[in-house]
C-alpha cells in the first residue's frame, strides 16, 4: 500500500514575486527601446538646396547609409558628417539618414526645404542620445568616449611612487601608473622640466626593443601607436603629464617598452623611459 502525502500549493515567494516583476519590466524596456521605427516617427532635418547641413557625432562614424541618390555625403572629419543636394538635383521627395557609431545607431527624416534665404535652416545637428539605439558592436571594446572617460579619471588621480623613472639634461620622466582594463593598457606618463628654456615636443615615441643588445648584433625596433591619447600638448615650460592607452600590450622577455621624448629644436634633449614585461604583470586594475 502506497501512502500519498498532502501538500499544499506551491506559492511564490515574495523575493521570487519581485525579481520577476522587475525581470519583466526590464524585458519590456529593452523591447520598445529597440521596437521598429516608421519613417514618420524620426527626428526631421530640413535640407535647402543651397547649403549643406552637417551631423556632429560624439564618438567617431563608422557606417553611413543615405536612401537616396539625390543627396550626397561624406566625412570631413571622423566624427562629422556632412550632406549637401547634387548639383544636378533641384528637388526630392524625402529620405532616410542611418548614422551608426562604435556603439549606436541613429536615424533621421530628411525633407526638403527652399533656399535658406533667412538663415533660419539648422545647419548643424547633434546627435543626441535620444536619437541614438545602443548598438553591440563584439569589435569595439571602449568608444572614444569611455576611453577618454576612464583617462580623465585617471589624470585626476594623484600620482604616486613611479615604476620606472629617467633624468638627463634637466628632464626628469617618470612612468607614474600602468592599469589596465580589459584588454586596455593606460600609461600615466609624466614629466618635469628643471630647466629655465622650455621644451618643444617633436615626438613621444612608443616602441619594443631588444633589452641586450650587443656589438654583432642588429638593433630591432618596433615602433607601437597608442590607440587613444587624452591630450595634445605641443610643449611645456614645467611639467607634462598625458595618459596614453593601449591595446593588449605583450611582449617577451628578451624585449623592453621604450618611450622616447624628443625636442624639436636641435638641442639633443631626448629621454627614454624603459618598462619591462614584469611593470605590464604588476599593473593594477583601473579603479572605478
Amino acid at each position: 500500500m502506497c501512502t500519498w502525502s498532502i501538500r499544499k500549493p506551491f506559492k511564490t515567494p515574495v523575493n521570487m514575486k519581485k525579481y520577476l516583476l522587475l525581470l519583466a519590466a526590464i524585458i519590456m524596456a529593452v523591447g520598445q527601446s529597440f521596437a521598429q521605427l516608421n519613417k514618420r516617427d524620426l527626428p526631421v532635418v530640413y535640407l535647402p538646396t543651397n547649403v549643406s547641413v552637417h551631423f556632429v557625432s560624439p564618438e567617431p562614424i563608422r557606417f553611413v547609409d543615405i536612401s537616396v541618390k539625390d543627396i550626397s555625403g561624406d566625412l570631413p572629419v571622423p566624427n562629422v558628417l556632412r550632406i549637401h543636394l547634387r548639383d544636378s538635383v533641384s528637388r526630392f521627395n524625402d529620405a532616410v539618414v542611418t548614422i551608426t557609431g562604435e556603439k549606436f545607431i541613429a536615424q533621421y527624416r530628411v525633407v526638403p526645404c527652399r533656399d535658406d534665404q533667412d538663415g533660419t535652416v539648422q545647419t548643424e545637428i547633434a546627435i543626441e542620445p535620444a536619437d541614438c539605439r545602443p548598438l553591440d558592436n563584439p569589435e569595439i571594446g571602449l568608444s572614444q568616449p569611455e576611453l577618454k572617460s576612464n583617462a580623465l579619471r585617471l589624470l585626476a588621480m594623484r600620482p604616486g611612487h613611479p615604476v620606472e623613472e629617467a633624468k638627463a639634461f634637466g628632464l626628469e620622466g617618470a612612468l607614474f601608473h600602468i592599469y589596465t582594463l580589459g584588454d586596455y593598457i593606460f600609461l600615466d606618463i609624466g614629466y618635469r622640466n628643471q630647466t629655465k628654456l622650455p621644451y618643444t615636443i617633436d615626438q613621444l615615441r612608443f616602441s619594443m626593443e631588444d633589452k641586450k643588445v650587443t656589438k654583432a648584433s642588429t638593433v630591432q625596433s618596433v615602433a607601437v601607436t597608442p590607440l587613444y591619447v587624452l591630450q595634445d600638448i605641443p610643449g611645456f615650460t614645467k611639467y607634462y603629464r598625458n595618459i596614453f592607452v593601449f591595446k593588449k600590450l605583450t611582449f617577451p622577455g628578451n624585449k623592453v617598452f621604450t618611450i622616447s621624448l624628443s625636442e624639436k629644436q636641435l638641442s639633443g634633449r631626448t629621454l627614454t623611459l624603459k618598462a619591462g614585461y614584469k611593470d605590464l604583470l604588476r599593473a593594477d586594475v583601473l579603479p572605478k
